[in-house]
């Protein structure tokens, strides 16, 4: 039977759907099957923490095998619920290596005695408790109050408690609760701080709660949040000194002057980007002005509510917000959230969850940005003006990825930010035009280059590109790396790079690596995109540096040094340039599993090695190969892609003395996303590298 773990809250309102998602997606980081199980349901059909739960990329689960009874069987006969509770968990635990348990939410059994309820279940399911309690309102000792009374509770009914989670503690007070929470010896504690996003309601909930029509705007801005609400009565100066950034807007209908002061505001980059504009009373602008906000591109809604100004307000404000499925910009932060405040290894060792031998693409990609996330590095993205960087760039600050920096003038790129619906409220933006920037970056390249004969004014030139400028930025400490290629070709991106930055010590080549996450594990593909034809001593290098890549992301390195024959069985002199490989790997390097040349099928086989290649530590069970070619290794890496339905990360480059890469310019968000997280990673290795 898999390992289990029950999210049980201590009251209402608190939450937990934050500590559950967070959870369940450390949970898909360490095996591979995860279930997801709701012991009592309010419906069949609409459980909003539940679906929140099942959404999860890595949760492959039918929903009406994850709900166990309804509220009415609890009321009806609660024996005979608590039975059927225990026999469907059963039947799910068996398909699983690990099922999340998701209590109930005090909608409807009797909220006194609901966390009784929820401790029986625990107790029946022999799953240990991951307690929240709210933290909201509350000073510290009544934090550690409720958590004490909670915990009582549930050794009354015999639940094994494993943490105790606060949630919505205010910022100023978490290192407070922390210290309370401290005394619970044994159990792994941690605190969530209130974060108003994760409340925040939609624009769409709020319309439909002052009963608003859509009378501007983009509909699929209607799922975006409102993170607070300005009333506009006063004149337009003193409505935008108090804008907040995502706001509502509630202004008098009547008062069409403001409206398009308010748009040209939202569409500004120097004032914070709104939610929504509600105009009260019922009121349609005037049509000179409608006119003129026809003219301006814009996809801000614009509502119309019939009531007056006070009653539209206080109906908005009684909205609350939920962490749903449709809303990625809250489910993003709550995962950081939940990864910032919560030591992970430690709340799995607790749980028992042994790691699995199986990695799928998720899971790798998942340890990808947890890695990334543990040590925040500055990573430079030249191209702020491409949307999919911005998209990308909003998506890293929200997960906690790295701390960006974008190139390009600030104003213009938050505008085109605030027009996208896009927070990169705390990314850093540098103009490529800065004259002190580029003054001291030309003097450094012309000294790197004067060999060549480049002068400042040659260098200075050099710097517009924006390529040339992030590589400096890298250069001199005010970057740990930099990711390009959106909008560039590779030669663009790493030609800067083998001129500023170099190769590492110790290293004669740059190459490149594809992380190629296949159904069960990954596997490391080198040279695909770099060196055209590698002679001996290079296939050396590109082998030895290929090994340090796949330890540095979690691959125990095997090598196999491909040919088109195996052992001695062929020879010739390209088979004669793997074999020199082979030995020059060995000599240099004897800690390191190898074997070459081998063909493919020997290589990754096992059944194959046992009749070509017995008795080798590396055939069938080669974790990075190595090409002989640029054609080889690169026609490979997107036959298996697109025939064997691989995730191909890369290409990752490798020997450089600091982290550069580079995307393709089919990139999608989540590639870009992978390949900073990626850089970071490789710049933390190599600040530990410079530190030592």
């Amino acid at each position: 039977m898999s390992r289990s773990v029950y999210i049980a809250a201590a009251e209402g309102a608190s939450v937990k759907s934050i500590v559950a998602f967070g959870v369940l997606d450390l949970l898909t980081r360490q095996v591979d099957r995860v279930g997801v199980f709701r012991p009592v349901a309010p419906s069949p059909e609409s459980d909003v923490v539940l679906d929140l739960l099942l959404s999860h990329p890595a949760v492959r689960q039918d929903r009406t095998e994850a709900v166990g009874i309804l509220y009415e069987q609890v009321h009806a006969d609660p024996a005979a619920a608590h039975a059927e509770i225990v026999r469907r968990f059963a039947a799910l635990s068996q398909r699983f290596d690990a099922v999340v348990v998701l209590g109930s939410d005090f909608t409807d059994v009797s909220s006194p005695g609901e966390l009784d309820f929820n401790a029986q279940v625990a107790a029946d399911l022999g799953a240990p408790v991951v307690l929240v309690v709210s933290g909201r309102g509350r000073a510290p000792d009544q934090i550690r109050l409720a958590a004490e009374i909670s915990l009582s509770e549930l050794a009354a009914q015999h639940a094994q408690p494993i943490a105790v989670i606060a949630n919505r503690v205010e910022a100023e007070q978490a290192g407070a609760v922390r210290e309370q929470l401290a005394g619970f010896r044994g159990l792994q504690t941690a605190v969530i701080p209130e974060v108003p996003l994760l409340v925040a309601p939609t624009v769409r909930a709020l319309i439909e709660a002052c009963d608003g029509t859509l009378l501007r705007g983009n509909p699929d801005w209607l799922d975006r949040e409102a993170l607070g609400f300005v009333v506009a009565a006063m004149s337009l100066p003193n409505v935008l000194t108090r804008l907040r950034p995502d706001s509502a807007v509630i202004a008098p209908g009547d008062r069409a002057d403001l409206l398009p002061g308010l748009l040209l505001a939202h569409e500004s980059g120097t004032f914070p980007n709104l939610s929504v504009i509600v105009l009260t009373g019922g009121y349609l602008p005037p049509q000179p002005i409608r006119t003129l906000i026809d003219g301006i591109e814009h996809d801000l809604p614009i509502v119309t509510a019939p009531h007056d100004t006070f009653q539209t307000a206080t109906q908005l404000a009684g909205v609350r917000g939920r962490i749903t499925a449709a809303s990625p910009v809250k489910v993003e932060t709550a995962l950081r959230v939940f990864a910032d405040a919560v030591d992970g290894p430690a709340l799995l060792g607790a749980m028992n969850v042994a790691a699995s031998t199986v990695v799928t693409p998720l899971m790798f990609q998942f340890r990808l940005i947890e890695r990334a996330r543990s040590a925040r590095k500055r990573i430079v993205l030249p191209e702020g003006d491409d949307e999919r960087i911005l998209r990308a760039t909003a998506s890293l600050l929200r997960l906690g990825v790295a701390d960006i920096t974008l190139l390009g003038e600030e104003n213009r790129l938050r505008a085109s930010a605030s027009r996208l619906g896009l927070d990169i409220g705390t990314a850093t933006v540098v103009s490529p035009d800065d004259p002190e920037l580029r003054t001291r970056f030309a003097a450094e390249y012309a000294r790197l280059r004067a060999h060549k004969g480049v002068t400042i004014a040659q260098a200075t030139e050099r710097l517009g590109d924006v390529s040339y400028f992030g590589t400096m930025m890298v250069q001199l400490g005010l970057a740990d790396g930099m990711v390009s290629g959106a909008a560039h070709t590779t030669a663009q991106t790493i030609k800067p790079a083998f001129e500023i930055i170099r190769t590492a010590a110790g290293t004669s080549i740059v190459s490149s690596v594809f992380l190629m996450c296949l159904a069960d594990r990954v596997l490391v593909y080198g040279d695909c995109a770099v060196n055209p034809d590698p002679t001996a001593e290079q296939l050396a290098d590109i082998a030895i540096s290929s090994a340090a890549t796949a330890a540095r992301f979690g691959v125990d390195p095997r090598i196999a040094m491909l040919s088109y024959s195996t052992g001695a069985s062929g020879d010739g002199a390209d088979v004669e340039k793997v074999r020199r490989a082979t030995d020059l790997v060995r000599r240099r390097r004897p800690d390191l599993p190898v074997d070459g040349p081998i063909q493919y099928d020997a290589a990754v086989d096992p059944a194959v090695a046992a009749a070509k290649a017995p008795g080798s530590a590396v055939a069938g069970r080669a974790t990075v190969l190595i090409f002989p070619d640029l054609n080889t290794g690169n026609n490979t890496y997107k036959a298996v892609q697109r025939s064997a339905g691989a995730v191909a990360i890369g290409p990752v480059l490798q020997g450089l003395a600091k982290s550069v890469n580079d995307l393709s310019r089919g990139a999608l968000v989540d590639d870009i996303v992978n390949t900073v997280a990626i850089t970071a990673i490789q710049a933390q290795q190599t600040t530990t590298s410079d530190a030592g």
